[in-house]
């Protein structure tokens, strides 16, 4: 699924996060204990606030890049690295073929994006995140997880048929070969966070 809503994107991320969007990214990326130097990518970046977060975590001697399905994402995305000062290459791409090399990075991440695609295209998507890192690199997967709640309200409206089962998400990084770290909520609405590793 490509999103072609890029100029609203933003301001809907700002009224959901309720003008702490910043805070909301940082909290995304805590379970993948981003470290200075380290090489990332952002599978599913959007507009590329969180590559920017990463950034600020690795620092000058860091590399980071963001790939999504939707052009306007990443025209979005490369506006808003220039304003922020954060040099990081986006580009357009889809996650099921990434357009980089074997054990290319550190980490991977892919927040809130998983959700969209089909069942078996997840599968090939997680496979080539476990491609693209090095033996012992880090993958942090986060998704909307069905709750026994009933959840209303925007965020409700916007992902009631987007939701994966937490065990189904665990499943899915363990058959594309990934060992699970840990996985736990991540403390916000109905994400939940898995970490995991390429063996070595």
């Amino acid at each position: 699924m490509v999103v072609h809503w890029a100029h609203r994107y933003d301001w809907l991320v700002w009224l959901l996060t309720l003008g702490r969007e910043r805070r909301f990214r940082e909290r995304l990326l805590r379970p993948a204990r981003l470290e200075r130097g380290e090489s990332v990518l952002d599978v599913g970046c959007g507009t590329g606030t969180l590559a920017i977060a990463a950034k600020r975590v690795v620092g000058p001697g860091g590399d980071v890049h963001g790939i999504d399905a939707s052009p306007e994402m990443v025209a979005r995305a490369r506006k808003k690295a220039v304003r922020a000062r954060a040099e990081i290459t986006f580009e357009t791409a889809f996650a099921q073929a990434l357009p980089y090399p074997d054990a290319r990075f550190d980490v991977v991440l892919s927040t809130v994006m998983l959700h969209h695609l089909p069942g078996r295209t997840r599968l090939e998507g997680v496979r080539e995140m476990r491609r693209v890192l090095e033996p012992g690199g880090r993958l942090l997967a986060v998704d909307f997880v069905r709750s026994s709640a009933k959840r209303r309200g925007l965020l409700a409206h916007f992902h009631r048929r987007g939701r994966v089962e937490p065990r189904a998400l665990i499943e899915l990084v363990s058959g594309a070969g990934m060992s699970v770290v840990e996985n736990g909520p991540v403390g916000a609405w109905d994400l939940q966070y898995v970490l995991a590793k390429r063996p070595r």
